[in-house]
């Protein structure tokens, strides 16, 4: 092991700056008035602003730092850029909301700021050690914003069964670990490879990935390891969950791909038998489920479920070398095409909410049409977007996916996705009927960052998808090599 230098150091430079930057808030925040926490928030999004602007400084760079445990490349690159707008909106989305709920405290901006830090590791980490710490820096501040609504016994019951199934998820990563070591003799992902490559023993070596597989399947809410997602979603405040449902998937799905694209080659065959099942069954329960749901939070998080099959979609053909590429870039500008839309419609949740649960029944969308016709207007976009239906990003990023795993050779798979599609079109249009073909009386909290990140994303989402090119080459130079 040699003794780190400048150049160790700025590999993770933008994660170095977040965290003391956490850790000095932390601080400062002890200073700033109970009733001047928007101070706190702002220093937070400077935080991350100040990180995303050295991120971006990073562009191009291809390096290892550490003696290979983290890297610094054209993925980990596009993939925090990411995590990092998802924070700003994050952000965005809890300023007046935790004010409004009575649950605005400081300690809110600086959970979030390491979660995202947890998160950047994760799409940087080379070696599975660093893999299990990002994943436990992701995972821990998550689970006490879940329950940060106290003395709210749906918020305390959603931090415990998150922390519960969370931890025991971890487990399977790190028995996985443990076996791989077992295997190869080490934890680095280009060593594991090597060993391979030497005869290794692939039977160890296959199911300590798999049980790798199964953490990251809980990460990202994949069937069978979603079952806690509908009611954390259902009982964290909204804004938590806007930022979980987001920002966990990008990390989760980002050192999926990193793992398995670097480490398990050998084994891509098998994975990809795997993940097929995986994403088929996803899509499948996470849209047949949401028709039964009459809460908005319910309904989506049974949504988020089912978006986690479609971009498991493009990860089938990983160990394709003709398609594997394109494919896995169709998912990377997925991501994108689902975080615009998730947040954008987490805002317009959060704008009719009401004080001890209220506003959350889909029923309370009727009239809103009438009253407020931009809010729903915005609201349509992000539903069609959703379902995959133009002139929205959605349907470009579902038109990529589909013709990834055709390519692929997945005929069945893309079949499923499509006619899962068109049930999740019920779910999501019964909103849209809801607003504009039913009489109601909703009011809404009017915040001016409520409203800038609902038209931004909103526009976003239609605009973009006249001019998806330049995304899909940025989610196309992106791709591990």
């Amino acid at each position: 092991m040699t003794q780190p230098n400048y150049l160790d150091y700025y590999t993770i430079l933008p994660l170095i700056t977040l965290i003391v930057w956490s850790c000095v808030l932390l601080l400062v925040d002890l200073f700033i008035p109970k009733k001047q926490k928007g101070w706190t928030a702002f220093l937070a999004a400077l935080g991350l602003a100040i990180t995303l602007g050295l991120t971006i400084t990073q562009i191009g760079l291809n390096n290892a730092g550490f003696s290979g445990m983290v890297l610094v490349d054209g993925f980990s690159t596009f993939a925090n850029v990411l995590l990092l707008a998802s924070g700003l909106l994050g952000i965005a989305l809890a300023f007046g909301y935790t004010r409004r709920m009575g649950i605005e405290r400081g300690e809110y901006y600086t959970l979030l700021i390491f979660s995202v830090s947890g998160m950047m590791l994760m799409t940087q980490a080379a070696d599975l050690i660093i893999v299990f710490l990002a994943l436990e820096l992701l995972s821990i501040p998550l689970y006490v914003l879940a329950a940060f609504a106290r003395p709210n016994p749906q918020s305390q019951e959603a931090g415990v069964k998150y922390f519960l199934l969370g931890a025991f998820a971890t487990g399977f990563v790190v028995y996985g670990t443990a076996l791989v070591f077992g295997a190869t003799g080490t934890t680095s992902l280009s060593g594991i490879f090597y060993a391979v490559s030497n005869g290794a023993s692939i039977l160890l070596l296959t199911i300590g990935a798999a049980l790798i597989l199964v953490g990251f399947g809980f990460k990202v809410a994949a069937v069978p390891f979603h079952m806690w997602t509908p009611d954390v979603y259902e009982g964290a405040p909204t804004a938590v969950t806007a930022f979980m449902s987001s920002g966990a998937k990008i990390a989760g799905f980002a050192a999926l791909l990193r793992v398995f694209s670097t480490a398990f080659p050998a084994l891509s065959t098998d994975i990809s038998d795997i993940l097929w099942v995986f994403a088929a069954l996803t899509m499948v329960v996470g849209n047949l489920t949401a028709i039964s749901q009459t809460n908005i939070k319910r309904m989506l998080a049974y949504s988020s479920i089912a978006h986690a099959g479609y971009i498991l979609m493009a990860f089938v053909p990983y160990g394709n070398q003709e398609v594997g590429s394109v494919s896995v870039a169709a998912g990377l500008f997925y991501l994108v095409t689902y975080v615009l839309t998730n947040f954008g419609t987490w805002a317009v949740v959060i704008t009719l909410e009401k004080a001890e649960g209220k506003g959350l029944e889909i029923n309370d969308y009727a009239g809103l049409a009438k009253k407020y016709p931009a809010l729903a207007a915005a609201m349509t976009v992000f539903m069609l977007s959703f379902i995959g239906f133009p002139p929205t990003l959605g349907m470009v990023g579902k038109f990529y996916l589909f013709r990834a795993a055709i390519a692929g050779g997945y005929n069945g798979l893309a079949i499923i996705g499509v006619v899962t599609s068109l049930i999740s079109a019920y779910y999501y249009l019964r909103v849209v009927v809801t607003m504009y073909m039913r009489e109601g009386d909703p009011t809404i909290e009017r915040e001016p960052w409520l409203g800038v990140t609902t038209a931004v994303t909103a526009i976003a989402t239609v605009v973009l998808s006249f001019v998806p090119q330049f995304l899909f080459l940025l989610a196309s130079t992106a791709i591990i090599r």
